[in-house]
């Protein structure tokens, strides 16, 4: 029994930080959307 929660130990563990690497290392897109909002002058006091 010890020896399965160790291997399940072990690849909860290797999943993390696989999945934080492939994180890091992942190079994706910024969005190329442009917004466009019009605010009321409300909105700011003077």
């Amino acid at each position: 029994m010890k020896s399965i929660s160790k291997i399940i130990l072990i690849l909860a563990l290797a999943l993390v930080l696989g999945g934080g690497t492939f994180l890091v290392t992942w190079d994706f897109p910024a969005p190329s959307k442009d917004v466009t909002k019009v605010l009321p002058d409300d909105r700011f006091p003077r």
